[in-house]
């Protein structure tokens, strides 16, 4: 699957446009972690646990999005943007949206 954030496929020709195709998830860290960058946001720095958190939220929200995109027969995706919003104290939901399209190598 050719997944990309611009509205063409370089090198590639746009057959057919099948809509928009989107996952997203809802992740929470563990209370324990919570504390733990809650007591590193007091002295600054990068907190590890939300950057992993949002890391896997990103993998997991594209492959369901992926998987959308396979089921209405895309072999690619356009304009693929992600969004965050905070659900809760230490949840987060990951949105992940696009264009599914059919494209084929343009011929020279």
């Amino acid at each position: 699957m050719l997944i990309t954030n611009v509205e063409t496929v370089p090198g590639s020709k746009i057959i057919q446009h099948l809509g928009l195709v989107q996952g997203s998830t809802v992740r929470a860290k563990h209370v324990g972690k919570d504390i733990l960058s809650g007591l590193k946001n007091i002295v600054g720095g990068e907190l590890k646990a939300y950057t992993e958190l949002l890391q896997d939220a990103r993998e997991e929200a594209t492959s369901r999005m992926i998987e959308q995109a396979q089921s209405i027969g895309a072999n690619a995706i356009t304009n693929v943007r992600f969004a965050t919003s905070s659900i809760t104290a230490g949840a987060a939901e990951l949105f992940v949206y696009g264009t599914a399209v059919i494209v084929e190598e343009e011929q020279n």
